[in-house]
């Protein structure tokens, strides 16, 4: 079979998709906002005079539980602007009680479990990017960058002000984003825009433009209209320095090394090189405040996904990340830099025009002689040109390549080879109601070691409606194909992934919703044989009150493709071409997000490799002491019983958690990790004071114990100093 003919015919159907409507779904849905001539004071109180004049945005849509009638909680909004800020105020009412949910203070909170109100801007008014902001009802400030539509990007992080103020009756959310810190099209004098409250005590959650209740509240393809009465300003020039320095020291009791001891200096710079455009340089980059990955049990056949937690990799990083699929990833930013000292990167990411918008990116890193790794360089070129009312065709370009090296190993591992190279092409479907979504893909990747069968092919298309949902997937990856620079955990294989779901609303009943998923993944070889299934029904059901209770079972056939230890620890292994079958049973319970007591427990049971058994507990319990202190206790208990040399076999992972935000400004993490299966013990504590906006100091201690004696593996501390300075 041709399957770049499958290719051409399943981007055929998506594009067939979008021909249907054109019109902006809520375009009757306006907010004029007017400049002001006198200042607004961010300070949770109406009573400047540019609120006098403004209009209001009012009569909310109900979103959840249900998305036919205005919203029983009342919410207006209003907006404002000057020559330097855009000005926003939300009065937030509140239903039968005066109480507020909330989880801490600190910044880009989960939102399902605070009260809060956020607002979305669409400037490009492309419904595909844009920017958020809001913060919960005890004043944590939450802000993003929208790509996509409708995801969010939590790890941008900028300039702006608000406050939060809490009255008997509501609680007040007054804001100032400066216009520096947005990007926006010069002259567009209509913006989409949109406004979300989610209220728990009512169990609500509103918007002013509606927007169904299978989509989430961020989707630009519902955004109003924001109406301008002059173009917005101009920024002039937009350029920041964010310089660090740091000192810690560390020591590593294992090998038995002295004491080192560090001095490091770097920076970031931000220059706009339009208004929607940006320009990122960093020199001699550091990451150590960043938190440490959640562990796991491994009890995979292949390479498991951690995702990228650095700052740097994460701004604008889904015209990057996001090609491809969750196991197709030509592109995958931990493969630069871990373990390895990056000396400088640029990136370049932004719009070109109304249509066109580009990622350019440059990393270098160091050279490490005790493993004989060479200064390699990373470049990765992304472009997107939008089609129709919300898709877009993609092109991407990644190169990894070794600076005067020749590797004189034989056989050369990944890592030591001169160059790789990966070559993409795809095609992003979004119709104007995101009812229908999908993406088909081709990929090309180019390394010494030859092979031809280095194409990877793909395309997905999905239809989500209130009550039914479904999709199908198929992708081909090549056995040649090798994308050194991504995430691609699988080669030599056909995959056919359809499913289909149905929900019931029940009314006058604690259950909102409740119906089936079904679902197939079937694997074959590049030759069409039969490798690995797993069919599985799951049954979901969501309660008024936004708890959740989810059950399935599933059928799993593997043929092993190498050998295979199935625990994982370094013991025998099965051999290649040995055939399992077996079954699983699954159920999940996930408690309401408004007591401050919360709680979550799943229990899978079933066969598992050789004939063998597995019981899988995981269980999540939370308290909070509101707004302050946030204590979780995490843990997963497997127990796998193999005939043969593995015979019985037990491992426990616990991971307690403790939150502490004094402030809005002020974070304390504590996080331990105890891992049976890899016999070691992480201790992580994180102290952040954000003394000003976008500066921070950090206090980062790291500890890794032997669990049987807890005698010390290694050590760290570090100080970190960052300040914001916009020149």
């Amino acid at each position: 079979m041709n399957f770049l003919r499958w290719l051409q015919l399943a981007g055929s159907c998506l594009l067939l998709t979008n021909v249907v409507f054109a019109q902006k779904v809520n375009n009757k849905y306006n907010l004029s906002i007017r400049k002001t001539s006198q200042p607004v004071k961010i300070d949770g109180i109406v009573n400047d005079a540019a609120w006098q004049e403004a209009d209001k945005a009012r009569d909310f849509f109900m979103v959840l539980p249900m998305d036919t009638s205005f919203a029983n909680i009342k919410t207006e909004v209003q907006m404002s602007y000057d020559d330097h800020f855009i000005y926003l105020v939300a009065v937030c009412y509140h239903g039968n009680t005066g109480n507020y949910v909330v989880e801490s203070l600190r910044r880009d909170f989960a939102f399902q479990k605070n009260d809060n109100f956020l607002f979305f801007f669409d400037p490009f008014e492309d419904q595909t990017s844009g920017f958020s902001f809001g913060a919960n009802a005890a004043g944590a400030q939450w802000d993003g960058f929208i790509y996509e539509g409708g995801k969010m990007d939590l790890s941008w992080d900028h300039k702006w002000i608000s406050k939060v103020v809490n009255y008997e009756d509501r609680w007040v959310f007054e804001a100032a984003v400066p216009f520096k810190t947005i990007r926006y099209k010069k002259g567009i004098t209509n913006w989409g825009i949109n406004f979300s409250r989610n209220d728990l005590q009512a169990f609500e959650k509103s918007s002013w433009a509606p927007v169904p209740r299978q989509f989430p509240t961020v989707s630009l393809a519902y955004t109003g209209n924001l109406v301008w009465d002059a173009p917005p300003p101009s920024t002039g020039a937009n350029i920041s320095l964010i310089p660090y320095v740091l000192g810690g020291l560390s020591k590593d009791y294992d090998k038995g090394t002295p004491t080192e001891y560090r001095k490091d200096i770097g920076a970031d710079a931000k220059i706009s090189i339009t208004s929607s455009l940006n320009l990122d340089l960093t020199v001699n980059p550091d990451f150590s405040q960043v938190e440490v990955d959640r562990q796991v049990t491994n009890l995979d056949r292949f390479e498991l996904f951690f995702p990228e937690r650095r700052q740097f990799f994460l701004e604008n990083a889904d015209i990057f990340g996001n090609f491809g699929y969750a196991n197709i990833r030509p592109f995958f930013s931990r493969r630069i830099g871990l373990n390895v000292p990056i000396q400088f990167g640029a990136r370049l990411s932004g719009k070109l025009n109304k249509d066109w918008r580009i990622g350019l990116m440059d990393m270098q890193t160091k050279s490490v002689p005790e493993r004989d790794l060479p200064v390699q360089n990373f470049a990765v070129l992304s472009l997107q040109r939008k089609v129709f009312s919300r898709s877009n065709i993609g092109f991407l370009f990644v190169n990894k390549q070794s600076i005067n090296y020749e590797p004189d190993k034989d056989p050369v591992t990944p890592e030591h080879r001169q160059y790789n190279r990966t070559l993409g092409l795809e095609y992003n479907l979004a119709s104007p109601g995101n009812y229908w979504t999908g993406k088909a893909l081709v990929l090309k990747s180019f390394s010494p070691v030859g092979g031809n069968r280095t194409i990877t092919t793909a395309a997905n298309l999905n239809y989500t409606s209130r009550q039914l949902f479904l999709s199908w997937q198929h992708e081909y990856v090549g056995k040649d194909f090798q994308a050194e620079v991504g995430y691609v955990p699988r080669t030599g294989y056909l995959k056919f992934n359809p499913q289909a779901g149905y929900l019931f609303f029940p009314k006058k009943s604690p259950v909102l919703s409740h119906g089936p998923l079904l679902q197939t993944i079937y694997y074959t070889n590049e030759q069409g044989r039969k490798t690995d299934y797993e069919h599985s029904l799951t049954y979901r059901t969501n309660f008024r009150n936004q708890a959740v209770l989810n059950a399935y079972v599933s059928k799993t056939y593997i043929e092993l493709l190498m050998p295979f230890d199935p625990t994982n620890t370094g013991s025998d292994s099965l051999a290649t071409g040995t055939q399992h079958h077996f079954n699983t049973a699954y159920i999940e319970y996930i408690s309401k997000p408004k007591s401050l007591f919360t709680y979550a427990a799943n229990i899978r049971y079933g066969g598992y490799y050789n004939d063998g058994s597995r019981l899988q507990l995981t269980s999540e319990f939370g308290y909070r002491f509101q707004p302050y202190v946030g204590i979780t206790m995490s843990s997963t208990y497997n127990d796998i019983r193999v005939p043969g040399s593995w015979g019985r076999r037990s491992f426990w992972l616990v991971g307690p958690r403790v939150d502490v935000t004094l402030t809005n400004n002020f974070y304390f993490t504590a996080f331990g990790q105890y891992n049976e299966q890899t016999k070691n013990v992480n201790l992580n504590t994180r102290l952040q004071w954000r003394y000003k906006p976008a500066s921070d100091f950090f206090i980062v201690y790291t500890d890794n114990y032997l669990p049987e004696y807890m005698s010390v593996k290694n050590r760290a501390l570090v100080a970190k100093f960052t300040y914001w300075f916009s020149l």
